[in-house]
């Protein structure tokens, strides 16, 4: 009898140890949407566009750097969390160095997974297409 209550005990405290371990990793990822994202848009299959943006979560806004370096545009980002969708708003420069207005929304998927994705429609100036980011 004293051997089975033991042996629960030690069950319990190895369930609670390994709680203490994997719930604050859980935890670590924050807002859905903070981190580096990478993917491509482009308006067909084969002319695609590499882009990445870097987004933040200060506790009040979403925000973002799309394409950081030398080229780098701020730019607003909204979650809903009701449907899981984003959008994504930045004036960048073209090729010929004239402003451009880009808006992108999407759709948040695989929203339990680290390496989630964003996709969606993609607008930059004229030009419309689609849109794909996954976090890094």
């Amino acid at each position: 009898m004293r051997r089975g209550a033991f042996h629960l005990v030690c069950s319990m405290v190895c369930l609670l140890a390994c709680l203490g371990v994997v719930v604050p990793g859980f935890a670590q990822q924050g807002y859905p949407l903070t981190g580096t994202w990478n993917g491509d848009w482009g308006t067909t299959p084969t002319q695609r566009t590499q882009i990445t943006i870097v987004m933040t979560w200060d506790g009040k806004e979403a925000k973002g750097t799309l394409n950081p370096g030398p080229d780098s545009a701020a730019a607003s980002v909204f979650l809903d969390v009701i449907n899981w969708t984003v959008r994504i708003e930045a004036d960048v420069k073209d090729p010929s160095g004239k402003p451009v207005h880009v808006l992108a929304e999407g759709k948040l998927e695989d929203i339990g997974a680290y390496h989630r994705t964003i996709s969606g429609t993609w607008r930059q100036g004229t030009a419309t297409g689609t849109f794909k980011l996954t976090r890094d």
